[in-house]
């Protein structure tokens, strides 16, 4: 366990807000959806980014992005931005990072879990607009990477199934961390 596992994190009035769930579960889209909502001092601390494109890294156990979205998340709640993670975030790997952050963030905490039944991911992978993506994933590799409920220990996360739209998603998230309820900041 590091050393930030141990010391505090942001403010009590940062908000962490975490969104899992499998590949075209819509978790990219929520995220977005709530900094658009929200405005300007949103981090989004995406698992592809930093995996894929930042270190171009397999998602593995013990790969590197795990700490780096920790220390992505943290050094922006120490900034007093309030932070999205998204991604797959597979419990057995992630879940102890995830956990460490929860409790050492000082503000709201919330946790989501997008579920999607598999058949339900399939045709929502198709409607995805990176036509290279599409052309390289497809329902094998879903099905390779589909983990039903792959949830966080202690009820951690709230789940929200594939019949929330993205709109009340987007205001479900705000209303339970709070977000909606804190003046946008310029920055």
């Amino acid at each position: 366990m590091t050393e930030a596992a141990h010391s505090t994190v942001g403010t009590s009035d940062t908000r962490l807000i975490v969104l899992r769930g499998n590949s075209a579960s819509g978790k990219s889209s929520v995220a977005a959806g709530l900094r658009e909502k929200f405005g300007r001092n949103l981090a989004i601390v995406a698992q592809d980014n930093l995996r894929r494109i930042v270190l171009r890294e397999r998602d593995r156990p013990d790969g590197a992005n795990i700490g780096l979205i920790d220390l992505t998340a943290r050094y922006a709640l120490d900034n007093g931005f309030h932070v999205v993670i998204e991604g797959i975030l597979y419990a057995d790997r992630y879940g102890t990072m995830l956990q460490n952050l929860a409790r050492a963030h000082q503000g709201v905490t919330r946790c989501y879990y997008l579920h999607v039944p598999f058949e339900e991911t399939v045709l929502r992978h198709t409607t995805k607009p990176d036509t290279a993506y599409l052309a390289h994933v497809n329902e094998g590799h879903l099905r390779d990477w589909y983990r039903d409920k792959d949830l966080l220990p202690d009820g951690l996360e709230t789940v929200i199934d594939a019949a929330s739209t993205l709109e009340d998603t987007v205001q479900q998230i705000l209303s339970g961390s709070g977000l909606d309820g804190i003046p946008q900041t310029d920055r």
